[in-house]
């Protein structure tokens, strides 16, 4: 049985949110960059690399939500050039 990452779901989630955020571009590459507990919340941090046409750039996704609820507080974009 392999189990599936606490972060799975997240990452699921921040993988659809750059695909609708980013709708021409293609996720070539991505990375969980870590977890970050806060006092009722908990922040999961995403690195996506996107290709849109002939160009290559980085989209940090933060998540967080309510630990007990797994209700998502926010999603935030944020992008880099590598």
């Amino acid at each position: 049985k392999v189990e599936v990452p606490s972060y799975s779901k997240c990452g699921q989630l921040a993988g659809k949110e750059t695909q609708s955020k980013y709708p021409d571009a293609q996720i070539i590459e991505y990375v969980h960059e870590g977890r970050e507990a806060k006092e009722d919340s908990t922040i999961e941090k995403f690195k996506r690399m996107l290709k849109e046409a002939d160009k290559e750039f980085g989209v940090f996704v933060t998540i967080e939500f309510v630990t007990e609820t797994e209700e998502v507080v926010t999603i935030e974009f944020k992008e880099t050039l590598r």
